[in-house]
C-alpha cells in the first residue's frame, strides 16, 4: 500500500457555507486521478460533511469502482454510544451507508479521557474484534487524541489492535498538549503501525508566514508547503499511512504527484525545516517555551504550557475548519484545572523569564476553548 490516504472529511464544496453541499462531480474525478496513480486507501467517518461522508464514498467510489481496487476505512463513533445496540445499529447504517459487505479497515473513533468510559461500558474494542473475527471488518484500530501516557494504558490493555491513528505533523512534533512525537514513540514501542492525521494541521502548514515559504523555496524549488508537512509525517520511522484531507483537484495532483515515488525529507531538507519552524513559531501568539516556571507554586494547578501551547496550535487553524484543539482542551480539563480556574495571584508572571502576561493570555484561552462558560 503506498504512503498517502484519501481523507474524505475536507471534499471539495459547491457552497462554502454548507458542509453537505459537496462537489460530487469533482470528487469523482479526484478519486479516479487517486486510483490511476496506484493509492488505493479511503477514510471516512459517520459523521464527517454533516453525516454525509460515507454516501458520498458510495456514489463516487464503490458504485464505480471494483471492490478489490480499493481499501475502506470509517470509524465507531463513540460519542454517539447512548445504549446497548447502538454499535451494532450503526456499524450496519455504515456498511449500507458505504455499499459495502465489510470494511478493510474499521476504527474506534476518538479515544481520548472523555470518550474511554464510553468505550469501557459498551465493550468497544470487544465489539470490533467481534466484527473481525465474523470477517465483517479486516482489520481493527483506533484513532486517537490524547496524551502519550493515556495512549500507552491503551495500547498494554488491548494487544488485538492492529494499527493506531494519530495527528502528527512538524508543528504539534513537541507540542505540550499533543505531543504527536510521544505518541508516536509509544506506538513504535508496542509494535503498531501508526497511520496520521493532520499532517498539513487543517490546512494550516499550507498557509504559512512568508519567510518559511522562502526558505523552503531555496532549498527544494517547485515543492508546496503542504509537500514538506507530508513527506514529513510520511518518513517518521513506524508510520505506515498519511491521510490528507483534499479540498480541490489541483491538491490531490500536487498530494499524488509527491507521493507517487515517495522520498522522505533530505537531511538539508530537515535542516531548513527545523529553521522555518523557527519562524512559523515566531507568529505564534504566545512565546511560551513550556519551561514550566509557571507551573511550580499556581494554587490551582492550571496546566499552563500545555494550553498555551493549544491556543497557539488553536491560532494557526484556518477559520471553518474543525479545531481539533478544542478536543485535547476538554481532555485536559476533564482531570486539571481550566484555563477560567485561575485566581490572578500572579505567582506566574513573577516566575516567566519569558515576560509573558499569563493572566491575561489564561483568559484568552478561556474565551477560545471554554466560549460557552463564561
Amino acid at each position: 500500500m503506498k504512503k498517502l490516504g484519501f481523507g474524505f472529511m475536507r471534499l471539495p464544496l459547491t457552497d462554502k457555507e454548507d458542509v453537505k453541499s459537496v462537489d460530487r462531480g469533482q470528487v469523482k474525478r479526484m478519486v479516479d486521478r487517486f486510483l490511476e496513480r496506484g493509492f488505493t486507501y479511503f477514510d471516512t467517518a459517520y459523521m464527517y460533511h454533516d453525516h454525509t461522508s460515507e454516501d458520498v464514498l458510495r456514489e463516487t467510489l464503490v458504485e464505480r469502482h471494483p471492490r478489490e481496487a480499493f481499501t475502506v476505512a470509517t470509524k465507531l463513533p463513540l460519542m454517539f454510544l447512548e445504549k446497548e445496540g447502538d454499535q451494532e445499529r450503526i456499524f450496519d447504517e455504515q456498511l449500507k451507508k458505504c455499499g459495502v459487505d465489510y470494511f478493510d479497515y474499521y476504527l474506534l473513533h476518538n479515544v481520548n479521557a472523555n470518550s474511554i468510559e464510553n468505550v469501557r461500558k459498551y465493550d468497544s474494542f470487544g465489539f470490533i474484534r467481534k466484527l473481525k473475527e465474523e470477517g465483517r471488518v479486516r482489520h481493527i484500530g483506533f484513532s486517537f487524541h490524547d496524551g502519550a501516557d493515556l495512549l500507552d494504558r491503551v495500547l498494554a490493555e488491548h494487544p488485538e489492535t492492529e494499527f493506531v491513528q494519530l495527528q502528527i505533523n512538524y508543528l504539534d512534533w513537541d507540542n505540550e498538549g499533543i505531543q504527536s512525537r510521544r505518541c508516536l514513540e509509544t506506538a513504535r514501542r508496542y509494535g503498531k503501525p501508526v497511520f496520521v492525521m493532520e499532517p498539513v494541521k487543517g490546512g494550516s502548514l499550507v498557509e504559512i508566514p512568508d519567510e518559511a515559504k522562502a526558505m523552503f523555496e531555496a532549498c527544494t524549488p517547485g515543492m508546496s508547503p503542504a509537500s514538506w508537512a507530508v513527506r514529513f509525517a510520511a518518513g517518521q520511522e513506524g508510520v505506515a499511512l498519511v491521510l490528507s484531507g483534499m479540498s480541490s483537484y489541483e491538491q490531490l495532483e500536487d498530494n499524488t504527484g509527491y507521493m507517487e515515488d515517495f522520498k522522505p525529507l533530505t537531511e538539508r531538507e530537515l535542516e531548513t525545516l527545523e529553521r522555518a519552524k523557527g519562524a512559523i513559531a515566531a507568529a505564534h501568539a504566545i512565546p511560551c517555551t513550556a519551561c514550566r516556571y509557571c507551573v511550580e507554586g499556581c494554587p490551582m494547578e492550571i496546566p499552563i504550557p500545555e494550553y498555551f501551547a493549544l491556543y497557539n496550535a488553536h491560532k494557526h487553524t484556518k477559520a471553518g475548519i474543525f479545531d481539533v484543539q478544542t478536543v485535547y482542551y476538554a481532555n485536559i480539563a476533564k482531570t486539571r484545572a481550566k484555563a477560567s480556574a485561575c485566581v490572578s495571584c500572579g505567582q506566574c508572571e513573577r516566575a516567566c523569564p519569558q515576560h509573558i502576561k499569563v493572566i491575561d493570555r489564561l483568559k484568552d484561552v478561556a474565551a477560545a476553548f471554554e466560549p460557552n462558560e463564561a
